[in-house]
């Protein structure tokens, strides 16, 4: 007689995400964001960037201490640079530390940098970190063209948000 052949079963799918729930990547841990970027500049288009760090200062962001408020992307020839970023200096480095404020390489190959950076010369917008975080087991940073708001659009984007805030609010009490 002859043997039945095995079926192959499908593995179990991962179960789907909650509504309203964000979607991360299991490689991805968070380090810093910058919220206020979103409030200060429209964002327009986002890219991924590795950063060259040296081992202090990579130590002190594994302790999350990292300030993105005042940094900013800088294009200098062939180059882009992630320049105000704080990263604090390491308790338990030699004396031999970094520098808290030193402009850091990004690091984006040449097509990327003449497609994305090349967008930030012109009049209006800026480069700017919107998150710093690990993607195994490397930093990234997530960088943005964004084009400044003025006071009137700000107030504009608080109406809207605080309105969707509470039709989301009534929508789940209306269910009941």
């Amino acid at each position: 007689m002859a043997k039945p052949k095995p079926t192959a079963t499908k593995p179990a799918s991962p179960p789907a995400p909650k509504k309203g729930s964000k979607v991360r990547d299991k490689n991805e841990r968070p380090i810093a964001e910058n919220r206020r970027a979103r409030f200060e500049y429209d964002i327009i288009d986002t890219l991924e960037c590795g950063v060259v760090l040296v081992g202090s200062e990579v130590k002190s962001i594994r302790g999350g201490k990292v300030s993105l408020e005042e940094a900013y992307g800088r294009v200098k020839g062939e180059e882009v640079w992630l320049v105000g970023c704080e990263v604090p200096e390491y308790v338990f480095s030699h004396q031999m530390n970094h520098e808290t404020k030193r402009p850091r390489k990004l690091l984006m190959h040449r097509r990327e940098i003449r497609k994305f950076a090349s967008k930030a010369l012109e009049k209006g917008l800026t480069l700017v970190p919107l998150k710093m975080y690990f993607k195994e087991g490397r930093v990234k940073v997530l960088m943005g063209i964004g084009r400044g708001r003025k006071l009137h659009d700000k107030r504009d984007k608080l109406k809207k948000d605080s309105v969707r805030r509470d039709i989301e609010r009534a929508m789940r009490r209306g269910g009941r």
